[in-house]
């Protein structure tokens, strides 16, 4: 039992701590939860990483609650689950309920808007190195280069919905599979 409660505590504090330190929404933790899940807890695995981001943006909800709760779940069980999530959840839910109190206050001052302007550069740099490590990690071939450049043209410049294109992504990656498999048998 103490293990458990040790896993446990684990997780919270992991999380909590990605949920502290990280601004800018789930992409911008996702860099973070790779180091803590892989190279400092080993909970997960790079390739888990991969799949765990691909099954927390398809599913309903924030990505960084979802990918924390799906680690916890994997390496904590239902409790696991809880605590990762409370962990991620929890400095959010302080912070905003802070700021909401003190935002009238500071709104007019000039070094409070310079700094969320500073926060916005920071967390443009965190998502661009998710997207560097997520490119550098995926298999890359014909099949990949198309849906990634079909999906972000029909994100960025015809406002298709996000589930539209994942769902038309996987639709294209089953077809695709299926027509490689048929070729090998032959």
């Amino acid at each position: 039992m103490k293990s458990k409660i040790r896993i446990w505590l684990g997780l919270f504090l992991s999380f909590l701590r990605i949920g502290a330190f990280t601004f800018g929404g789930g992409y911008a933790m996702i860099p973070l939860i790779q180091k803590e899940a892989v190279e400092k807890n080993k909970w997960v695995t790079d390739d888990d990483i991969l799949e765990i981001v691909a099954i927390a943006e398809s599913t309903p909800g924030p990505i960084a609650i979802n990918a924390a709760t799906f680690i916890g779940y994997r390496v904590g069980g239902i409790l696991g689950a809880f605590f990762s999530t409370f962990g991620v959840v929890l400095p959010s839910f302080v912070i905003i309920l802070l700021i909401s109190h003190l935002l009238r206050e500071f709104q007019e001052y000039r070094a409070f808007r310079y700094a969320f302007e500073g926060i916005r550069a920071g967390v443009l740099a965190l998502i661009i190195k998710a997207l560097f490590g997520m490119y550098k990690k995926c298999k890359k071939g014909l099949f990949a280069y198309i849906a990634m450049a079909a999906s972000f043209i029909l994100a960025a410049f015809f406002d298709v919905p996000v589930y539209f294109i994942i769902i038309g992504c996987a639709l294209f990656g089953l077809v695709t599979s299926l027509l490689h498999k048929r070729r090998a048998e032959k």
